[in-house]
């Protein structure tokens, strides 16, 4: 099971009622937060989460409403008496832009460490989180994230004793292991069906319309889009700052057929988004105005 909560959907300022940008999903212990806009510590303590888990840190770009409340949430951990390393992934020049910002946060008792992607399309495996990182078109560079988790085949307890597979080598096959036992070996494809349907979720803000969204939201559990603009009469605004409206990404999700598409991250001046999706629901039914603390658990799918 994969735990998803938008915990801000503001864009540029923080409202009384809803902080900046940040997401965070939670599997099997582990914690992974994309972007930490100005308010994340507030939302994550009103959602009644924990700091401490937070291993990956995702930022889409380095604009100050994504990443404002990061050197705060870093003491944060840091007095929760956290040692574990954390990892921290972004567009190029991550490493200089945290630690530029960690000049009011110097002393750690964990080590940060940095992954930096070059690539228009970056796949990275960290702690069951299969990370898709994908470049989205911003007036600078920006990047929009899947997060899957992998569901390996089921395992046959028949075709185990068939092949005379001692029991205690059972669970260690399951988690893909292969075993050598004396002049014997086992492995993994012996006992374990076809690779099962997984978890989806696809995350993108700032941003045109780019076929690498729909094509990195392609049958979602859950896609997250950007909308700045509700409003009619805001395309001419939102093509200048590279921003997207509730339509254009209403069209996209109508293009990648995920099961649900949440909004997020709206200009100051949209105070009810939901006046708005009476057109945005024509294109995309499945359509639903993201809120602070929004949240969901997405289980994996019965056999």
């Amino acid at each position: 099971m994969l735990d998803i909560c938008l915990l801000g959907t503001g864009g540029m300022m923080p409202l009384p009622k809803r902080w900046l940008t940040a997401l965070m999903a939670r599997y099997n212990g582990s914690s992974l937060l994309i972007d930490c806009g100005e308010g994340t510590q507030i939302a994550i303590k009103e959602k009644g989460w924990s700091f401490k888990p937070i291993d990956v840190i995702c930022f889409t770009h380095f604009h100050a409403d994504h990443i404002s409340g990061l050197p705060g949430l870093l003491l944060t951990m840091g007095n929760a008496e956290r040692t574990e390393p954390l990892t921290i992934i972004g567009p190029k020049g991550v490493e200089r832009v945290v630690n530029a910002i960690r000049m009011i946060a110097p002393e750690l008792p964990f080590e940060i460490r940095f992954i930096e992607l070059h690539e228009h399309q970056q796949q990275i495996e960290i702690n069951g989180y299969c990370i898709t990182a994908f470049r989205v078109n911003h007036n600078v560079i920006c990047y929009g994230y899947t997060l899957e988790i992998k569901r390996k085949g089921k395992f046959s307890v028949e075709r185990a004793n068939e092949l005379h597979i001692p029991k205690e080598y059972w669970n260690l096959l399951q988690k893909g292991e292969t075993i050598e036992a004396g002049d014997e070996r086992f492995t993994p494809d012996m006992v374990l069906g076809p690779e099962r349907k997984g978890i989806k979720v696809t995350y993108c803000t700032d941003t045109r319309p780019v076929p690498s969204i729909s094509e990195n939201a392609k049958g979602a559990d859950l896609f997250i889009c950007e909308g700045m603009y509700g409003e009619k009469g805001k395309e001419a605004k939102a093509k200048e700052y590279k921003h997207m409206t509730f339509y254009e990404a209403a069209r996209l999700a109508k293009e990648a057929a995920p099961k649900q598409m949440w909004l997020t991250h709206y200009s100051p001046s949209l105070i009810r988004p939901e006046e708005y999706m009476g057109d945005v629901k024509k294109i995309f039914p499945d359509a639903f105005p993201g809120k602070d603390g929004k949240s969901i658990e997405i289980a994996f799918e019965d056999d």
